[in-house]
């Protein structure tokens, strides 16, 4: 398992369709082998500039996070008032404090600025080996951003673990 940081993606496109197939290049991706962990969502954002994760997938396979990643990046990157509740419901503080601590006022910016109305995006965070699949993985994307994160992989999936172990037992 690499040490090297975690990557962020951020693929906007011009309508859902068009995320979602990207999403579903990035499941064929891991399945072969060629990406490793990773946690992924597509978003919309409607006309009143509300943001929210149109259908939420169970992730359940093996090298797929919980959804937790995702749900934290969100919280950072969007104001809560435009930001469907659901969307970070279950996303506890730790993995939080990870992304956060990495993630500059300039690139919180930048991503929640790149997502305009009536758009749809796809996020993803991942390992290392993720960033050698940028450009396939967003193939349809009209606009990418592409964050390297000063957060260690195996720390990140141990924060993943605690706080899906903290969320159960609750």
């Amino acid at each position: 398992m690499s040490d090297e940081g975690l990557i962020l993606y951020l693929g906007v496109y011009a309508d859902q369709a068009r995320a979602e197939a990207d999403y579903r290049d990035l499941v064929a991706l891991h399945q072969s082998g060629r990406v490793g962990t990773y946690d992924a969502a597509v978003v919309t954002k409607s006309a009143d500039g509300h943001v929210d994760v149109p259908e939420r997938r169970k992730k359940t396979k093996h090298g797929v996070w919980s959804g937790i990643g995702i749900g934290a990046v969100l919280g950072i990157v969007f104001p809560p008032s435009i930001l469907g509740s659901a969307v970070v419901a279950g996303t506890a503080g730790g993995v939080i404090g990870h992304l956060r601590k990495t993630l500059s006022g300039a690139d919180v910016d930048e991503l929640g600025q790149a997502l305009d109305e009536g758009q749809a995006a796809l996020l993803v965070v991942g390992a290392p080996e993720l960033r050698a699949q940028t450009e396939r993985i967003l193939s349809r994307a009209q606009r990418r951003i592409v964050k390297p994160l000063d957060v260690v992989h195996h720390e990140f999936a141990a924060a993943l673990r605690d706080d899906e172990e903290g969320g159960q037992a609750t």
